[in-house]
């Protein structure tokens, strides 16, 4: 188990994690700590619980959005697997495709 230092909202916070997460964390604090600063510049500093709430919220609609675009590529790429009927652009075509924007929804998450 590993202690590791973050920190959100200029406040310290002492972390436990496990060997090896330390990286990830880090990015994830970071992250965090982007969106309560931003949160923090432009409504005010409302104090930590609401602005740990509202970035919250903020991410966690990030995620659900992400997810809900994940799936419908997901279930569009099963749907050209099962298809398979030759008429239209090609199959490899259309799963590259949904490919590049699977890649691209993952990119914008990640730089945000």
């Amino acid at each position: 188990m590993s202690q590791l230092g973050i920190t959100i909202n200029g406040r310290n916070f002492q972390i436990a994690c496990d060997d090896g997460e330390e990286e990830h964390l880090t990015y994830l604090s970071e992250y965090v700590n982007k969106h309560v600063t931003d949160l923090a510049e432009s409504i005010g500093n409302i104090g930590d619980t609401r602005l740990l709430l509202m970035a919250a919220l903020v991410i966690a609609d990030e995620l659900a959005d992400s997810l809900s675009r994940s799936e419908s590529l997901e279930s569009e790429v099963d749907a050209l697997k099962n298809s398979g009927n030759g008429d239209g652009p090609s199959s490899a075509g259309i799963l590259e495709a949904a490919a590049i924007r699977l890649e691209g929804i993952a990119a914008r998450f990640e730089t945000s």
